[in-house]
Order: structure tokens, then C-alpha cells, then sequence
């Protein structure tokens, strides 16, 4: 018998308040949150701040939170990205590479996400974020179906 299908969920925190920001964590069920932004001191939303989420996290939801940056894009294609330099099928290309290249796949296991587990980015919606890039890259290297739920 095969195992169950590990559930992730991805959520990003542009165009959320405080307040759905959490409780749809909490809704979901989530104990884990990894942050998978390269720059997780962002401004954009104070309650999404590096020195201030984990412990609204746990406050406020019992969710743990943990730095992933093995899963971030480099600076320069983040930057190339917001900057309009490259386009969505360019940044999923080198993004792709990057993740050959660091191979994050040997640094974790799909064991991680036996925990109910959530991948925070800013993006308002996964469709153009590489939190889903990267739970798909992982899946794929794993030969390990993911169950992707975006919040």
C-alpha cells in the first residue's frame, strides 16, 4: 500500500490583512510555516517581518517557524524579476537551474512535510511565485506526489 499523499499548503501575505493572514493558517491546520524569501526583513506587510513573525506564529497560531533560504531565488533573479527584466517563463528556467545546482532535495525529505506545513512567499498567489516552482522541484526529484493546496 502506498503511503498518503503529504498535504502542502503555500501562502503569500501581499494584499492580506493581519488578521486572514493568520486565521486562514490557523483554518488550514498548519504547525510548520517555512519562509522561503531571500529577503524575509520585508516592510510590505510589518506582521510578515523576520523579527516580528515567528512570534505571531506562535502567539497567536502554535505554528513553528523556520528559514528555508535553500529555496530562495539568488538576488539577481529576484531582482531581474521585479525589475522586468525577465520573463515568468525565464525566471521558472533559472529557477529551475538553481535548484539543480544547490539540490535541496538531499537537504530535506518528504518526511518534512508530515507535519502540516505551509511555504510563505509575498506573492499574493502562487501562480507566478516560486514557492509552488520549488514544492513542485521537490516533488519531482523526490519521485513523491505533494498535495499543493495554495491559501
Amino acid at each position: 500500500m502506498n503511503p498518503p499523499v503529504p498535504t502542502v499548503y503555500t501562502i503569500g501575505f501581499t494584499r492580506r490583512t493581519a488578521e486572514d493572514f493568520f486565521e486562514t493558517l490557523r483554518n488550514a491546520g498548519v504547525k510548520r510555516l517555512i519562509d522561503v524569501r531571500l529577503r524575509n526583513t520585508s516592510q510590505m506587510a510589518i506582521f510578515a517581518r523576520r523579527q516580528d513573525l515567528p512570534w505571531f506564529l506562535e502567539q497567536l497560531c502554535g505554528i513553528e517557524y523556520v528559514h528555508w533560504p535553500l529555496l530562495s531565488p539568488t538576488p539577481e533573479l529576484l531582482d531581474d524579476w521585479r525589475g522586468k527584466r525577465v520573463t515568468w517563463q525565464q525566471y521558472e528556467q533559472t529557477y529551475a537551474g538553481i535548484m539543480a545546482q544547490r539540490r535541496p532535495e538531499l537537504a530535506m525529505s518528504p518526511e518534512e512535510f508530515a507535519t502540516p506545513t505551509v511555504l510563505l512567499c509575498a506573492e499574493p498567489t502562487a501562480v507566478q511565485c516560486h514557492r509552488r516552482l520549488a514544492l513542485e522541484h521537490l516533488a519531482r526529484a523526490w519521485s513523491q506526489p505533494l498535495n499543493l493546496v495554495h491559501l
